[in-house]
């Protein structure tokens, strides 16, 4: 269609939603592009007229903190496919993902649907995600369009940002996302600097103008607030409808002071996005079983938990051992809260018939009910404790639900409830053998009571398949691979963000560039958990690393060998440090990374490309990234704090 073919009240119609959860189609005039959640599963809903109302049950996928534990980028290319034939199948046009916000402050909220603290990685994941979608013909909208890094006040607060920062931490994982070219990016409730994020122009120019997007700029729902000003800093689709917001504008064009050239930029490319949705919807066809996408689900679910513990070998659990297990995890769903639930469309799986199945004797006995928020209902400990004490080994199940992490709100501490550490200290004092299996979506302080267990395993937010990885997991069917993406400190008061100036409206990113391990490495300060962490029933020894040039950048090379008698996924990590840096430079940067099966006894050579960015950072003053000719170090290892090889190289 031609705009030139619609009145001004069409245009302005055209640049705000109809419903909750689709666009206008300027009554049957054009096409109508459906959207819905599901960055970690298809969030639809029975009637897609109202905002909200019963859920359509559907695949539950892992969460977006667990597809950055995977490290995985072609498994997260995978699950795209996956969600996309989901969309396919449920004539959903664009999903609303993925997440990409930076893991700023641990007790965020939503930390759980974001990939990592780390912008590298989160972009390259994102990227990933994003092609894996849309290579099936649906549309993405890469979100949070920027800094939402918490949730306290999210529609009315702002992030105040050094440029540098803001550039190297917090948009550099959607100038890597964006490469695969999103049909859509959602901007975020929250201001930066002062400017409301769906009035953003600077950003938005950002956006288009160097990270090369041409999609549509959608608003999170409500996030706007003045639909004029919005469109002319170049928001094209505000969601939902709202009547009072579109009244004011038809007055406005009535009176003859609505911006005429800002309305037509905006309704051409919401002209453009609509016809795109149409055309690649005639072309999209479902091409994967509901078998095969709920295989991915396993798959990201076996990938994305960690084992963060196993003294003295404990797990796997010899098969015939006797088990006692406990925790509500183990009888009842763990998930994320807000727009990210998902209605799994399998029934539960219990953790000890999972145990069971495996050639474990396992009983199950009450312990920790129920926890919602701070309100913790413990059950029969007793019972627990006297299973616990006659068992080969106690697994425990704790952690978060939705009530304690979601969206609208953030999470009060990082510490478990005090009923849940006194349960974990009572166990352990009387088993033979214990493992904690811990169930949240961001960093958990485990520093009053990990000393005292033999192992512990971070299932997350697994997805609907949680239980039986985690058995797979511990009865050894599973050699676990999984790293973190985000540090987990000692405790909340160790990061410097929780320190930083906060009021009621404004928070002040005053620890700069020191995000996560960036902090944590470069002040040597102790932590639980460093990034990239992450036992395996396998041992990787590396060797024999080169550094060479490569065009404008450098090839890394090196060997990893399997000397355990278990096949196994070691996850590489290249980071990157300046040792002769005329500005701040953290102590190092990840810049690359590559997961590899080694089988048992064999040695695996491993490449991992460098280009000229790895070692460039925003110059403020040039208004462009820079490099400073000079000497850098390439460290290689298994995560930020264990590195195994290093090299010095100058770079020009």
């Amino acid at each position: 269609m031609d705009i030139k073919e619609l009145s001004l009240k069409e245009k302005i119609r055209l640049l705000m939603g109809e419903t909750a959860w689709s666009t206008d189609d300027l009554d049957g005039k054009i096409y109508r592009v459906y959207v819905s959640d599901a960055t970690v599963g298809l969030r639809t809903l029975v009637d897609k007229s109202v905002w909200d109302g019963e859920i359509k049950p559907a695949i539950a996928y892992p969460s977006g903190q667990m597809m950055g534990n995977t490290w995985n980028p072609e498994l997260i290319r995978k699950m795209g496919n996956a969600i996309a034939n989901d969309c396919i199948e449920n004539g959903i046009d664009i999903i609303l993902g993925p997440g990409l916000n930076i893991k700023r402050l641990p007790t965020c909220g939503r930390n759980f649907e974001y990939i990592s603290e780390d912008p590298y990685l989160t972009g390259v994941l994102g990227r990933e995600y994003i092609k894996g979608v849309q290579e099936k013909h649906v549309g993405t909208c890469m979100k949070h369009y920027c800094a939402n890094s918490s949730e306290f006040s999210r529609k009315w607060a702002s992030m105040d940002i050094d440029e540098r920062t803001l550039r190297e931490i917090y948009l550099e994982g959607f100038r890597i996302a964006a490469e695969a070219k999103p049909w859509s990016v959602m901007c975020s409730y929250n201001l930066v600097n002062g400017k409301r994020m769906s009035e953003h122009k600077k950003l938005y120019n950002v956006l288009r103008d160097e990270f090369g997007f041409d999609g549509v700029i959608v608003s999170d729902w409500e996030a706007v607030k003045d639909s004029h000003e919005s469109i002319k800093a170049g928001l094209a689709l505000e969601m939902p409808n709202d009547r009072a917001h579109q009244d004011a504008l038809f007055e406005l064009a009535d009176k003859g002071e609505i911006d005429v050239e800002a309305v037509d930029a905006r309704a051409e490319e919401m002209l453009r996005f609509i016809e795109k949705c149409e055309s690649e919807k005639k072309l999209a066809k479902t091409d994967m079983t509901l078998d095969e996408r709920r295989s991915v689900a396993l798959e990201l679910a076996r990938e994305g938990m960690v084992l963060l513990k196993n003294t003295d070998g404990v797990l796997p659990i010899k098969s015939g051992s006797t088990a006692c297990v406990t925790g509500a995890p183990s009888f009842k769903y763990y998930y994320g809260g807000g727009s990210s639930e998902v209605t799994p469309e399998i029934e539960f799986i219990h953790l000890n018939d999972e145990l069971n199945a495996r050639g474990i004797k396992s009983t199950w006995s009450e312990s920790i009910w129920e926890q919602k928020g701070e309100q913790t209902h413990v059950g029969n400990v007793g019972e627990a404790l006297r299973c616990g004490a006659m068992a080969d080994i106690t697994v425990l199940t704790v952690g978060d639900p939705h009530t304690c992490e979601g969206e609208s709100f953030d999470r009060q501490k990082i510490r478990l409830s005090a009923e849940e550490e006194t349960v974990i200290h009572d166990l352990a004092r009387v088993s033979k053998k214990i493992v904690v299996c811990v169930y949240a979506g961001a960093a958990i302080d485990m520093s009053n009571w990990i000393d005292e267990v033999d192992a512990v395993v971070w299932a997350g937010y697994g997805g609907q398949y949680s239980n039986r990885v985690l058995a797979e997991i511990l009865t050894g069917e599973v050699n676990p691979s999984g790293r973190l993406s985000e540090t987990f400190p000692l405790e909340l008061s160790d990061v410097p963000a929780v320190k930083a100036y906060a009021d009621s409206t404004v928070m002040l990113y005053q620890e700069g560039l020191n995000v996560g391990y960036r902090y944590f490495d470069s002040f040597g300060k102790g932590m639980l958990f460093p990034f990239g962490y992450g036992l395996s029933y396998s041992e990787f020894e590396y060797s024999n690393l080169s550094v060479t040039p490569d065009g404008d950048g450098f090839d890394v090379s090196f060997d990893i060998k399997n000397v355990s008698g278990v096949d196994g996924c070691e996850t590489a990590q290249v980071y990157v440090g300046e040792l002769t840096h005329k500005v701040y430079r953290p102590l190092k940067e990840l810049k690359g990374f590559s997961k590899v099966l080694v089988k048992a006894g064999e040695t695996r050579n491993v490449h991992i490309r460098l280009d000229r960015h790895a070692f460039e950072y925003y110059s403020v003053s040039d208004d462009a990234w820079c490099v400073t000719p000079g000497v850098f170090e390439i460290s290689v290892g298994r995560n930020v704090y264990d590195i195994e090889l290093e090299e010095r190289i100058e770079v020009k």
